[in-house]
């Protein structure tokens, strides 16, 4: 298959996982907000649900990522940095979803700031991936 026809496909399934992570990352810090409040166990189903989805989501943008590098994990230049960015924020994507369905009982606050914290840390991540692979895309016809 052509690079560009790739390239599309890339680009299209990525943008999924991207806004399901962001809605569970501003979902989970509204419900650390009204932590007493009933909305909050409404709010961390939401974002739960979000952050599976996206960790689902994750998994063919990560294969069509491989395909259209053939391979190549590491790379150069843009797409170097684009993988510094996108294999740690994966690792935390799925590490923080894994977390969340294994978690029997609810959270205290202070364990849900501690994940909020990394799924925060997972979004800046998923940023400067998207940034360097912005950079990437230009270089497709």
């Amino acid at each position: 298959m052509e690079p560009g026809l790739w390239a599309r496909l890339h680009g299209a399934v990525i943008h999924f996982p991207i806004a399901l992570s962001v809605f569970a990352v501003l979902c989970d810090t509204a419900a650390l907000f009204c932590w007493l409040r009933p909305v909050s166990a409404r709010l961390l189903a939401a974002g739960g649900y979000g952050l599976y989805l996206a960790a689902l989501g994750s998994v063919p943008a990560v294969i069509s990522g491989l395909v259209l590098t053939r391979g190549d994990m590491f790379g150069h230049g843009a797409l170097r940095w684009h993988h510094a960015f996108v294999w740690p924020a994966w690792a935390l994507l799925i590490a923080l979803a894994v977390w969340r369905a294994l978690r029997r009982e609810a959270p205290t606050r202070r364990e849900h700031a501690a994940y909020l914290a990394g799924l925060w840390l997972m979004t800046a991540l998923m940023g400067g991936a998207g940034h360097f692979g912005g950079l990437l895309a230009q270089s497709f016809p």
